[in-house]
């Protein structure tokens, strides 16, 4: 049985920042490409949307980083939005060159199709319909399983990343510097120890802390909790997205109503048929994701509703089925036609704005070690993600992240890497404790985390999360790992995190609103976690 790999480049996830860097690196060099399920199976495959860029001749590099910054309320970072945003039309070329097959429009000059969405100016959405995220992920997956020298480990779940620093290696002014992964290999139930010149977390985002969410199921922060614990500092945990429009049904599962259902003219309801955006906002509908869903929040709560209606039966049925044909027919599935009747909706945690702190290449604190897309904090989304900005900084910094390995041509010493430890575990006879505590850190977190926030809140929260961290380690010091515990276990880590923050940030601001400091301050300042380390000594026992 296999128990050791060697790569020149890891990378953990497989989304559209992940297969977007392993398709722009040279073919000499030898990928490993890790997904937790099959490949592609992260939530880019789940964006329905599309890809913000400027396209259109009406719109400009200016009038997109006016918009991100206006939805980022005063903490994007101007150079990560400008580097974005100037790079965003080769990322949609580049997408067009691999056959990606966005909706085309005879009568535009472009050739295709742009919608809008939520807090932009201009029609600047390009999409495959209303599954565009299918469409770049079906397209991403073909390249990848051609190319001969990317290897892919479905069915894999990254435990921990290697660093000197762990294995006590590094000199006393020498920074920590990345070494591979050990990767858990849920098939055969064994470790694996990887080792690899340079490791890119790629890992998406933390949504799954929340009782509702968008999000599949394998979006439990594996990637911001090893990079936290191996000593990347994280920023901005607080601003989880929720978005305003998720299906509400009993046996719907986290199904998204894209935005561009209000982008092309879909009204909010009260349960009793009457619009009451206009009391949030000028821009009603189009208002940014967090007053939408703050606002629905607000009045699902004034009314004791479970839910609110988004409709946009009062277009052609033609027109709804040829923009919306994923939408119309999930609804379906469920009796509810979106030609002649509102769509039932309620928030739910979308995306995670924070993340590892990176450059504009997406380096973190620690050597040959990299993150992108959504487990990264580039500084782009600020307070509060621009709709359809998430797919573009996957292209973007998935591809200077390529740019910057390729130019890395120092062959380090090879160090000794301890291979995985069970001697000192057993088999545990108590999975129950994970189950249970996986449904009450998602719960605590809802209830307390959630869209409106309070000081008393988030100290119940921070109790909760101090004694399951106490189980959780307890568990994974004692027994052998599973895939549910190391989730569990990054998720904790998440919660904590996210709490932590929270309580810093004594202001609402985009995402964080908080009824026991309701202004904003006239200073923007990111939240800064420091990164946590451990010494060798002070693991898990059988654990590095």
């Amino acid at each position: 049985m296999l128990h050791e790999l060697d790569y020149d480049v890891l990378v953990i996830g497989t989304g559209a920042a992940g297969m977007t860097l392993a398709l722009s690196l040279p073919d000499h060099l030898r990928i490993g490409l890790v997904s937790k399920g099959e490949l592609g199976s992260g939530s880019t495959e789940w964006a329905q949307g599309g890809v913000a860029a400027v396209l259109e001749t009406g719109d400009s590099v200016d009038n997109h980083i006016r918009d991100t910054e206006t939805a980022g309320a005063g903490l994007c970072h101007p150079a990560a939005v400008r580097f974005t945003v100037e790079h965003s039309a080769e990322a949609i070329r580049w997408l067009v060159d691999l056959g990606v097959p966005f909706t085309e429009d005879a009568a535009s000059a472009l050739g295709y199709h742009l919608t809008r969405e939520g807090g932009h100016s201009h029609r600047r959405i390009i999409h495959a319909a209303d599954a565009t995220g299918h469409a770049i992920t079906a397209t991403l997956n073909d390249r990848v399983r051609q190319a001969a020298h990317i290897e892919v480990l479905t069915w894999h779940t990254a435990v921990d990343l290697i660093t000197t620093e762990k294995l006590g290696l590094q000199g006393p002014r020498e920074r920590s510097r990345c070494l591979g992964a050990y990767l858990y290999n849920q098939q055969a139930d064994h470790v694996v120890t990887c080792k690899a010149r340079q490791v890119v977390l790629a890992t998406g985002g933390a949504s799954k802390v929340y009782l509702y969410t968008s999000n599949p199921d394998g979006s439990t922060g594996d990637g911001i909790a090893m990079a936290w614990r191996a000593g990347c500092r994280l920023a901005n945990m607080e601003f989880n997205q929720f978005h305003p429009t998720c299906l509400y049904h009993p046996h719907a599962k986290s199904f998204l109503i894209s935005e561009a259902v209000r982008g092309e003219g879909g009204r909010l309801l009260l349960p009793d048929g009457k619009p009451f955006m206009q009391h949030f906002d000028s821009r009603v509908e189009l208002a940014p994701r967090d007053i939408v869903a703050r606002a629905i929040d607000h009045e699902m709560k004034r009314l004791g509703a479970d839910h609110l209606y988004l409709d946009i039966s009062h277009r052609d049925a033609d027109f709804i089925q040829s923009h919306f044909p994923t939408i119309r027919q999930r609804c379906l599935d469920y009796g509810i036609d979106i030609t002649r009747e509102p769509i039932p909706v309620v928030p739910a945690a979308h995306y995670t704005c924070g993340g590892v702190v990176t450059d504009l290449y997406g380096r973190t604190d620690i050597d040959n070690l990299y993150a992108i897309g959504e487990c990264a904090h580039t500084g782009l989304h600020g307070a509060n993600r621009l709709a359809s900005n998430s797919l573009l900084e996957c292209l973007v910094f998935g591809r200077a992240a390529a740019i910057d390995i390729s130019r890395d041509d120092t062959e380090a010493a090879p160090l000794p890497i301890p291979a995985w430890d069970e001697s000192r575990v057993t088999d545990s006879d108590e999975d129950v404790v994970i189950a249970h505590n996986w449904d009450e850190v998602r719960r605590f977190m809802w209830d307390y985390v959630g869209i409106v926030r309070t000081s008393k809140r988030l100290l119940r929260a921070r109790h909760r999360v101090n004694l399951l961290q106490a189980e959780i380690h307890e568990f994974y010091s004692n027994y052998r790992i599973s895939n549910d515990l190391l989730e569990l276990r990054n998720l904790v880590a998440i919660a904590e995190a996210i709490i932590e923050s929270a309580i810093q940030r004594q202001e609402s601001r985009g995402l964080h609103f908080t009824l026991d400091y309701p202004e904003r301050l006239d200073t923007a300042r990111d939240t800064i976690l420091p990164g946590k380390t451990r010494t060798k000594a002070e693991s898990a026992p059988g654990r590095l």
